[in-house]
C-alpha cells in the first residue's frame, strides 16, 4: 500500500505450545489512530509487543515506513510507549520524567528545557513541572506518561491499555483528549484495548484480534455495521446470541444457519398501540427492567428465547410480568463461515446479504 507507514505481514508467535499470535497481517496509515481490541489474552499487547521490538515473531516480517525492522533494536526504531501503569519515576519530578529519555540520548541541556516545556504545555499540565508523581492525579500521571513517550520526537506511538488503570469519570475525559492531541500532532499510534466504547470512540481504525488472530479491520461503523465473522458480530455491541432463530417471525430464511445475534436497537419494545407492523412483532412477557441512567433495559422472553431491547424514559415504565410486543426489525445470522444480515420479512421482504 503507497501511503502505508506499517506493515505487517504474515506474524505468528507461540509461547510454548500456544499460539498468542497466528498469520496476523495489516497496513495502517501513516497518522492514524489505530486500536487493538478484543478480549484478554487474544494477543492483543503481544503484537504491539512485537511491533516495539520488546517480544520477537517466530515468523513473518514487520516494515516501518517500508524499512523491515524484524532485527532492529527497541532503542532504534523510533517508537514512544506507553504503559497501562505509567512507569513513571518516583522520585523524579514531572519535569524529569519527561526529560530523562532526552537526557539518556545527550540532548542539550536548553534543548531538553525547550522540549520539556513544549510537551508541559501540549499535555495541560503547566505548573506542575515540580511535582512527584505521587501529588498528582491518575489522569495527571497518565499525561506525564504521555509526554514522556512522546519527548524523543517518535515516529510511532504504542499504548498498552492507557486508561484501565484511571477511575471512569476521568477515563472518559482522557480518551477525547488523547484523540484531539494525536489528531493535533498528526504521530501515528496504537492502542490496545479491551473496552468498545473507548475503541469506538478515540480510533480512526479498529484491528479486532481474537485468539491470536485478527478477525476484522476497518472503522469504527463499518465494523459495527457490518461485522464480517461470527465473532465480530456477537462481540461488538451489546449482542444476545440465540438459537433457532427460524421459530421467531418474520425470520423462517433458509441460510443453512440456526443461530443469531440480536441487539437491542435492532427491536421495539412496547404495548399494543405502540409499535408500528404489529403483525410482524412477538407476544412477550418482561422478565427484568434495569434501569441504565438514559433508558430502561427490558429483559423479555419470548417462548424460548430471551432478548434484552432498550425503553425510553418517556414512556410508561414497564413492570415484570407485563405482556408486550417485540418487533425485532433485523439479525445477523451466522454459521462457522460467514454472516449474514437478515431483514424481518414480514416487513418488508428483501434478501438476504451476505457480507
Amino acid at each position: 500500500m503507497a501511503n502505508s507507514y506499517i506493515e505487517v505481514k504474515n506474524i505468528n508467535k507461540k509461547f510454548g505450545s500456544f499460539s498468542a499470535v497466528n498469520d496476523v497481517s495489516f497496513t495502517i496509515e501513516k497518522g492514524k489512530l489505530i486500536g487493538l481490541l478484543g478480549p484478554s489474552g487474544g494477543g492483543k499487547t503481544t503484537i504491539l509487543r512485537i511491533l516495539a521490538g520488546l517480544e520477537y515473531a517466530d515468523s513473518g516480517d514487520i516494515y516501518f515506513d517500508g524499512q523491515r525492522v524484524n532485527e532492529v533494536l527497541p532503542q532504534d526504531r523510533g517508537i514512544g510507549f506507553v504503559f497501562q501503569n505509567y512507569a513513571l519515576f518516583r522520585h523524579m519530578t514531572v519535569f524529569q520524567n519527561i526529560a530523562f529519555g532526552l537526557e539518556v540520548k545527550k540532548w542539550p541541556k536548553q534543548k531538553v528545557k525547550d522540549r520539556v516545556f513544549e510537551l508541559i504545555e501540549l499535555t495541560g499540565l503547566s505548573g506542575l513541572e515540580n511535582r512527584l508523581p505521587h501529588q498528582l492525579s491518575g489522569g495527571q500521571r497518565q499525561r506525564v506518561a504521555f509526554a514522556r513517550a512522546l519527548a524523543p520526537q517518535p515516529s510511532l506511538l504504542l499504548l498498552d491499555e492507557p486508561f484501565a488503570a484511571i477511575d471512569a469519570k476521568v477515563r472518559k475525559e482522557l480518551r477525547s483528549w488523547l484523540a484531539e492531541t494525536i489528531a493535533k500532532i498528526g504521530i501515528t499510534s496504537i492502542f490496545v484495548t479491551h473496552d468498545q466504547d473507548e475503541a469506538v470512540e478515540v480510533a480512526n481504525e479498529i484491528l479486532i484480534i481474537n485468539q491470536g488472530k485478527l478477525e476484522q479491520m476497518g472503522s469504527p461503523i463499518e465494523i459495527y455495521k457490518n461485522p464480517h465473522t461470527p465473532f465480530v458480530a456477537s462481540f461488538i455491541g451489546q449482542s444476545t446470541i440465540i438459537e433457532n432463530f427460524h421459530e421467531l417471525k418474520g425470520f423462517d430464511h433458509e441460510i443453512g444457519s440456526t443461530r443469531a445475534v440480536v441487539r437491542p436497537e435492532f427491536m421495539d419494545l412496547g404495548k399494543p398501540g405502540e409499535i408500528n407492523f404489529a403483525s410482524a412483532a412477538q407476544k412477550a412477557v418482561v422478565k427484568n427492567v434495569f434501569f441504565r441512567g438514559s433508558n430502561w433495559e427490558i429483559e423479555v422472553q419470548v417462548g424460548n428465547h430471551i432478548f434484552y431491547a432498550f425503553r425510553s424514559l418517556e414512556k410508561e415504565q414497564l413492570r415484570v410480568g407485563d405482556e408486550v410486543l417485540l418487533l425485532i426489525h433485523r439479525m445477523y445470522a451466522f454459521n462457522d463461515n460467514q454472516t449474514v444480515i437478515i431483514e424481518n420479512r414480514l416487513k418488508e421482504d428483501p434478501m438476504p446479504v451476505i457480507i
